[in-house]
């Protein structure tokens, strides 16, 4: 393994600037793993990489899994890494944290490449089984890496920086997403709590507490009258006595109901005055009448 993005100036590339810029280049290739290594770059760095995933898919294999098949779609933004039956994207390298790539001389089908993780900040030497085609699945990223710094070049560098910031919101994207996910499920875990609180168990009687109005007074209902408690005796109780308040014995002015003959002679004229005096006599009169012949009735004495 002795490339790292390196040729001779003599040497053409073997793609299109377009193929690369506006679109992708694909290879179908086994896709051996990815392990964390301690450097960004370096031969022996990979070689240890490459014999480590060996190992393990060596012992998978022995265990009846099969490398799983993978397209690698390189372009001057990065490489994709696509599952070939599903489509879904497992990993998508961006160039400018591709750090190192190559193939090794010895053995034809094998190439890899180190990339830095966006979320971890690890270093990741990913390892490829590529059908006798590595040496040029690695000059193709080469060329990628060629046509995006002659495109940083002429942009003065302000398209890596709008990558980077396009990349930057996909990831908050995601993480809103997965978020906002997080939250949905909260609030249906809430709301089948809420329910089950609501729910009476079986067999018990629910009690509503009454109504009250603006005044916190429960309202009087003319259906349901009180009934008066029955005493031990089986008569019913004397009616409560009420007392009214001295005001309800004045008029709306404030003043006690007129009672000629409670009224003193200063009260009013001599000529009124004397009317009420024989009034008054011949009522009382009228008493001691009535009183009298009631006690001569011989019929009232029986009684």
């Amino acid at each position: 393994m002795n490339r790292a993005f390196t040729r001779k100036k003599d040497k053409s590339w073997m793609h299109t600037p377009e193929a690369l810029a506006k679109h992708y280049i694909p290879y179908n290739v086994k896709f051996l793993g990815n392990t964390e290594v301690e450097a960004p770059k370096g031969t022996e760095v990979v070689k240890d990489a490459v014999r480590k995933l060996k190992f393990q898919r060596h012992i998978k294999k022995s265990e009846g899994q099969k490398t799983p098949k993978v397209e690698l779609q390189i372009s001057i933004y990065g490489v994709k890494i696509l599952d070939s039956k599903t489509r879904d994207v497992q990993n998508n390298c961006q160039l400018h944290r591709i750090s190192f790539c190559a193939d090794d001389k010895t053995d034809k089908r094998i190439f890899t490449f180190i990339c830095k993780d966006s979320e971890s900040n690890k270093h990741l030497c990913f390892v490829f089984d590529s059908e006798k085609c590595a040496e040029e699945i690695t000059l193709t990223i080469g060329q990628a890496f060629d046509l995006a710094y002659k495109k940083f070049l002429e942009s003065g560098g302000k398209d890596v920086e709008t990558r980077k910031q396009i990349g930057i919101l996909q990831k908050r994207i995601q993480e809103l997403e997965s978020e906002n996910s997080e939250l949905k499920e909260q609030l249906q875990g809430l709301e089948e709590q809420l329910m089950i609180a609501h729910v009476p168990p079986t067999g018990s009687v629910s009690t509503k507490p009454l109504s009250t109005d603006a005044f916190d007074m429960v309202p009087f209902s003319a259906v349901t009258p009180l009934v008066p408690a029955v005493a031990s005796n089986g008569c019913p109780p004397p009616p409560p006595t009420t007392t009214l308040p001295p005001d309800i014995r004045k008029d709306l002015f404030g003043s006690e109901p007129f009672d000629p003959f409670t009224c003193g002679s200063a009260d009013f004229p001599p000529d009124i005055q004397s009317k009420l005096d024989e009034m008054q006599e011949g009522f009382k009169m009228g008493l001691t009448l009535e009183g009298a012949v009631f006690a001569l009735d011989p019929l009232d004495s029986r009684c």
